[in-house]
């Protein structure tokens, strides 16, 4: 008697879980992160700056700022500073070598 009750109940539950809804946007993780890791194909340089193919001037200039202490102050991005602070010194409380 209770198989008949299973039986019975089971094409209901298939016709039931027809009406479960749908995640369109599913897998679409994967495509997202393929496409922040694309190269850009028109990449703009600041002026001035570093670019693919110089012949190394514009960083011997700099290790020469550097150097001397004239660093060239960088441009401001808009973007806040942050100020957090990341974890870290986990570690093991047993020590490694002698006292």
């Amino acid at each position: 008697m209770r198989y008949k009750l299973v039986i019975g109940a089971l094409p209901v539950m298939l016709v039931l879980s027809g009406c479960a809804p749908v995640d369109h946007g599913f897998g679409d993780a994967v495509a997202y992160n393929k496409a922040i890791q694309t190269v850009d194909p028109d990449p703009q340089y600041a002026e001035g700056s570093a670019e693919p193919g110089d012949n190394g001037e514009v960083a011997t200039d700099a290790v020469g700022r550097y150097r001397t202490g004239r660093v060239k102050r960088p441009a401001a991005s808009g973007a806040s500073s942050g100020g957090g602070s990341l974890g870290g010194g986990g570690g093991s409380s047993r020590s490694s070598g002698p006292i």
